[in-house]
């Protein structure tokens, strides 16, 4: 009895043993694909930002869990669990199978036989272990030390240190001991998950998860690089399920925040959860409720603390702010050019997107000073074949005066990559790929970037009279000025948004869905200025014309012809911006709407142009 007492043991210890390489080898596959589950605190539920499990506390001393919680019941027979796992492996995703795995892995440890548990149950009472606990057990298992085995909870994505702390205290271990092994812990995996996360081909195959979680996570995004790193930190810092380190990590990382910056935000994070939690552990619901109450009013004095100036964007304005004398152009050239840093470089487009477009953000300091609608000179690095510097490429700039952080140090272009397709080679021509367009696509925040300019006063806005309207018509990184125009109209505190009472109309033309660009910001205006903001696309591969051909931008104008003139014979302004190609079809357009009202539009179009209503930057 004895002998198959322990070969049952041996055998038990195998199988657990087997099942927790299966669940490591299916989580790390998961975690890359990102979690999909609900979470739980207490009987609060809660979907996690990232998608992703997490451990939550009940009170000082439990910790439970949300594995293998689909249907919101926790199962403790082997019985419900082995159905549970009949039905993972007949419905959903193959990170529930790992979970699986782990729960099969955490009740067999330790198998022993039917007479050693009669005795222990004689012996001693039975200790109810939580879940964490079983983990803690389980790595024991191996040999770990009791401190190696807190450092792996807290590392682990699922557990981090909501599972982590208290489970070194119920080892026995004094809190100033628990907490830097655990801070220590969960940071370990995050400094190799970011730089992971860079890889092309991972992004390639993460790009629906991520895409989903960028949306989740764009509110840590908003604001200056203070305020970034200053939710950031407190996304992390507070211990409820779908925030944690990991979670932090994917949206710094969806967000192209510097690694420096991402790294101490997420520590600072990380060191608040811990406290939160030690809180929780040792003095109870009070004492993490103080704990809470001091990192809110952290987080609350960072957000306030930056002034008027990024409250209200005004520092940058003219006297009067429509007055366009004073117009920075040229402020550097060619031999003198601005040497500014990249902060971030982040893909734009979905995977189904013709050819790859990049949001670039380029600080200058406050030092190039531009305005909406002007463009920026760059001149990539390298000698070109006859052995002198690289010629300057303009591009138009896609960020009001501000920038996006709206602190006024800051630039955005807006730069698709491009490539040549050689048909003999069936592949990519990298001798005939652009030069700067693939320099600014690859670059990493900390990056130099030389500029030029800013130059050009065509596609400006004139503001004086606020119930000007604006008809922006672009192919696709023609778009650049217009998300300016917007920016300054709808989105910022400025004297133009104060006063403007006209309406913007935005059409774009791209080839598809998945090629849409900032579409998740024209929407936000659309809804809250329904009035003041008008958006049509035109989608060449998903769209037909009236005449059942693809719809392209010129398509897309024509359906409104009359409303289009009749706006520009009260004295709208429209601005075309992208391809030449679109030109010939809208100017035959209002020439048709011309004549058949009986106008010359020859001499039209003159008074068009010579009222400065008409303007025009394609290549």
């Amino acid at each position: 009895l004895q002998q198959a007492g322990n070969l049952m043991k041996m055998m038990s210890r195998r199988l657990s043993f087997a099942s927790a390489l299966v669940a490591a080898i299916l989580l790390l596959g998961t975690t890359v694909r990102g979690f999909s589950t609900t979470g739980n605190v207490g009987r609060i539920q809660t979907r996690p930002s990232f998608q992703q499990h997490a451990f939550s506390v009940e009170s000082s001393q439990s910790i439970s869990t949300s594995w293998l919680n689909k249907d919101k019941n926790i199962v403790d027979t082997n019985s419900n669990k082995i159905n549970l796992i009949k039905k993972v492996f007949k419905n959903r995703l193959l990170h529930k199978v790992a979970f699986a795995f782990c729960a099969i892995a955490m009740t067999q440890i330790p198998a022993v036989s039917h007479a050693a548990k009669k005795a222990a149950v004689v012996a001693a009472p039975i200790e109810h272990l939580h879940t964490g606990q079983k983990i803690a057990n389980f790595f024991r298992t191996f040999g770990i030390p009791d401190l190696g085995v807190l450092a792996i909870i807290s590392a682990l994505p699922v557990v981090e240190l909501r599972g982590a702390v208290p489970v070194g205290v119920w080892m026995g271990y004094p809190i100033s001991t628990v907490l830097p092994i655990c801070v220590l812990g969960n940071m370990a995996p995050i400094v190799p998950l970011l730089f992971l996360l860079r890889n092309e081909k991972l992004k390639n195959l993460m790009s629906p998860v991520l895409k989903r979680a960028e949306k989740k996570a764009s509110g840590l995004g908003v604001g200056s690089i203070q305020k970034q790193w200053s939710s950031l930190a407190a996304f992390v810092g507070i211990p409820l399920p779908g925030t944690g380190a990991w979670t932090g990590a994917m949206g710094a990382f969806l967000l192209g925040m510097p690694t420096a910056l991402a790294l101490s935000s997420i520590f600072t994070g990380v060191v608040s959860a811990g406290l939160i939690m030690s809180a929780l552990t040792l003095a109870g619901k009070k004492g993490g409720i103080v704990a809470l109450a001091a990192l809110f009013a952290f987080t609350f004095q960072q957000f306030s603390s930056s002034g008027d100036g990024e409250d209200k964007q005004d520092f940058l304005e003219a006297d009067p702010y429509w007055d366009q004398k004073t117009v920075p152009t040229n402020t550097y050239k060619n031999k003198t050019p601005y040497v500014g840093k990249v902060v971030s470089t982040k893909r734009m487009v979905g995977p189904k997107a013709t050819g790859e477009t990049c949001h670039i953000i380029i600080d200058h300091e406050g030092k190039y000073n531009y305005w909406e609608g002007q463009s920026m000179g760059v001149m990539p690095p390298g000698l070109r074949e006859n052995g002198k510097p690289q010629k300057v490429r303009l591009y138009s700039i896609a960020s009001s005066r501000y920038g996006d952080d709206m602190t006024g140090k800051t630039g955005s272009l807006c730069v698709r990559r491009a490539t040549y397709w050689d048909p003999e080679m069936k592949a990519d021509d990298p001798a005939k790929k652009g030069v700067c367009s693939n320099f600014l696509c690859d670059t990493v925040p900390g990056d130099d970037v030389m500029m030029t300019g800013p130059t050009g006063k065509v596609m400006l806005m004139p503001e004086e009279d606020p119930n000007t309207d604006y008809i922006m018509v672009a192919t696709g990184t023609g778009i650049a000025p217009y998300r300016g125009f917007v920016r300054r109209l709808f989105v910022e505190k400025t004297p133009a948004a104060e006063a403007y009472k006209g309406q913007a109309w935005l059409f774009l033309g791209v080839a598809n869905s998945d090629a849409l660009l900032y579409d998740d910001e024209w929407q936000d205006v659309k809804a809250k200025y329904p009035d003041n903001f008008r958006l049509d696309y035109a989608l060449s591969r998903e769209q037909e014309n009236k005449s059942g051909g693809k719809m392209y931008i010129q398509d897309k104008v024509e359906e409104y012809s009359d409303e289009v003139f009749n706006k520009l014979e009260n004295g709208a302004h429209i601005y075309f911006c992208g391809l030449k190609g679109m030109m010939p079809g809208i100017e035959d357009m209002l020439k048709g709407v011309a004549t058949a009202k009986g106008l010359d539009y020859s001499e039209w179009i003159k008074g068009l142009k010579k009222k400065k209503q008409w303007h025009v930057e394609v290549y």
